[in-house]
């Protein structure tokens, strides 16, 4: 498993297929997505999980976290997740923060995330923005 800073076009596919697969292709391309820094997660040279980055001053915004299905549930995510808190850390970050999917909560409590209670509906799904200070 090997991180490796990614261009935002090699994310598409995967946000397309894992995260928005009823939108169009379209749907999933950020206008902020060049001012982003997007990693990923290659088994055997595949490109299998991405994450987009977006740090404005101290805070860092995380989004788009999404593993191929064959790939999930075998700590990919997880080891991205951990990886872009600690690139955050080394950034000088105070506080990383995502808009996550309601049905994913305790997946980003399991790393010291906190709900903040904030929450809203995008193209039907129910999302809160979760945070965590980086000590």
């Amino acid at each position: 498993m090997e991180v490796k800073t990614i261009s935002a076009s090699d994310t598409w596919q995967i946000r397309h297929e894992v995260m928005w697969p009823d939108q169009p292709f379209e749907f999933v391309k950020l206008e902020e997505d060049n001012l982003g820094i997007h990693f990923g997660v290659f088994e055997e040279d595949k490109l299998v999980s991405i994450v987009s980055c977006f740090m404005e001053e101290k805070e860092m915004q995380f989004r788009k976290l999404a593993t191929l299905e064959d790939y999930q549930g075998k700590g990919i995510a997880s080891h991205l997740l951990k990886y872009i808190l600690e690139f955050a850390k080394e950034k000088g970050v105070e506080k990383v923060w995502c808009n996550a999917r309601t049905n994913k909560k305790s997946f980003y409590e399991k790393f010291g995330m906190i709900d903040t209670f904030k929450s809203f509906v995008k193209s039907g799904q129910e999302f809160t923005i979760m945070e965590i200070l980086i000590t």
